[in-house]
């Protein structure tokens, strides 16, 4: 008898499980998948410099796309050094997830980056999540020719990089209010939230300050989307 209600309970479980997961998704539509198991996958992203970049192991069997420190690239003002962005695709709601593996040594400023409403490479926003928190790292952040500013109202001390360890990262972005929210492996509870209004649509993109790493596994839930190919960087693999 006890089996026998087990079998009907679970499946309604799962169901309430797995829409309270989903709940954040409501009204938006998967519009892109990147696994990187196509070797020509590269091809759709355009980089500050293309020097650093290229398809290595994946989190599982397969390929994952992975930048190995800085290259050439100077910004004009004080922001991230390393940059890859999605081509021909501009977002303004959103929510992605991705896979990422950080690579380098450890110190406080140890940092992988999300980047979201790109404008041109000195108007944009980006997610540092860094080891330690402090005025220029592990924040939300606004470049706007300017050097970059932090604007989170929450966010924790730190991130614990562990060598040769994925983790899942998830960023939230809704324009109606501003909010941005960012989740690092607990799903629940955010290590970032800001509320800033000052790009609308942008491009999205991965990468560090000066660091190195690996992205794998990208998915992007969006209510609409524009098409249009990055033409300040011109730089493709």
């Amino acid at each position: 008898m006890k089996w026998i209600l087990c079998l009907f309970i679970m499946p309604f479980i799962f169901s309430l499980t797995s829409g309270e997961q989903d709940d954040y998704k409501t009204g938006f539509s998967l519009i892109y998948e990147q696994d990187f198991e196509d070797n020509e996958a590269i091809s759709g992203f355009v980089f500050s410099d293309p020097g650093p970049w290229f398809l290595t192991s994946g989190k599982e069997k397969g390929l994952a796309l992975e930048f190995a420190g800085r290259g050439d690239y100077q910004p004009r003002v004080r922001s991230p050094l390393i940059i890859g962005l999605i081509d021909n695709l501009i977002l303004g709601d959103f929510v992605l997830e991705a896979d990422i593996l950080q690579t380098g040594r450890e110190y406080g400023h140890r940092d992988m980056c999300v980047f979201f409403g790109f404008q041109d490479s000195t108007r944009f926003y980006y997610v540092h999540m860094a080891s330690s928190a402090d005025q220029n790292a592990h924040n939300v952040f606004v470049v706007n020719d300017l050097p970059q500013t932090n604007i989170a109202r929450e966010t924790t001390d730190g991130i614990r990089w562990i060598d040769d360890n994925w983790h899942h990262v998830r960023l939230e972005r809704l324009t109606e209010n501003g909010s941005i929210k960012v989740y690092f492996d607990d799903m629940d509870t955010p290590i970032m939230v800001a509320d800033d209004n000052t790009f609308q649509h942008g491009y999205i993109g991965f990468g560090s300050f000066d660091d190195s790493g690996k992205i794998d596994n990208i998915r992007i839930w969006a209510k609409d989307s524009k098409k249009m190919k990055v033409d300040f960087f011109k730089k493709k693999y």
